[in-house]
């Protein structure tokens, strides 16, 4: 198994076709209200402080963390249908981010904030059992050998996870990618904090679509939905 690239080490296009109109408006006036402002190690970010304020005047319930949220439609859906629960999406592309912004402007979502950059800064930052649920949803499978180490699922990041998934809380992960479909679960098997709850070849009702997912069943291609919970923490 390949090492992890350094944390903050992003692979892969950071932006594709240039910005125009509202995307491009909303990504200029917008991002920064939204952007998650990470502290210097050691510091601790606290999740709930990131939505009180006059953008969120009431603080959340819980806080759900999107690792690499593509074009944003999952977690646009999923902030909107639990206004009660605070939302993190990470994603380093920048014309992914412009997607989301749209998505919130259009249909006033305001418990949604942003890491425009590696998830693993964000996990590193964060304290320990602070975030109630996970989501990796289609992520890139790099598919060649050499560049395992790229993957998320990695016991490195799978570390990271772990220690800021609080005790119960459910990490879902979906790929249509064969490669992935074998090395995820296998991953997440040999991982200590991990059990699997549900493996599913249909997507459940309350996971929202993607448009990854739409271009893989257009191809033919069949997902796997998975539902994993971290374990108890061992009392001190």
């Amino acid at each position: 198994m390949r090492t992890s690239p350094p944390i903050g080490r992003v692979y892969g296009r950071r932006r594709g076709r240039t910005l125009k109109g509202k995307a491009s408006e909303l990504y200029d006036t917008t991002l920064d209200t939204l952007t998650v402002k990470l502290p210097e190690p050691p510091a601790a970010l606290d999740p709930m402080s990131l939505f009180t304020g006059s953008l969120s005047p009431a603080p959340p319930a819980k806080v759900w963390l999107e690792i690499g949220f593509g074009g944003g439609e999952h977690l646009a859906a999923q902030a909107a249908s639990h206004p009660g629960i605070g939302f993190i999406g990470c994603e380093p592309f920048i014309n992914g981010v412009s997607m989301l912004l749209v998505l919130l402007d259009e249909q006033q979502i305001g418990n949604v904030r942003i890491v425009n950059e590696d998830a693993r800064l964000l996990l590193r930052a964060l304290p320990a059992a602070s975030i109630d649920r996970a989501f990796l949803l289609f992520p890139d499978p790099w598919p060649k050998r050499r560049h395992e180490g790229r993957r998320f699922v990695n016991p490195e990041a799978l570390d990271l996870l772990a220690r800021v998934l609080a005790d119960g809380a459910e990490f879902r992960v979906a790929t249509d990618h064969a490669i992935l479909q074998e090395w995820m679960p296998a991953r997440l098997a040999e991982h200590p904090a991990f059990e699997l709850v549900t493996r599913a070849e249909t997507r459940p009702d309350d996971w929202p679509p993607t448009r990854y997912e739409a271009k893989a069943l257009k191809a033919g291609r069949r997902p796997i939905y998975l539902t994993y919970r971290r374990k108890a923490r061992d009392p001190a």
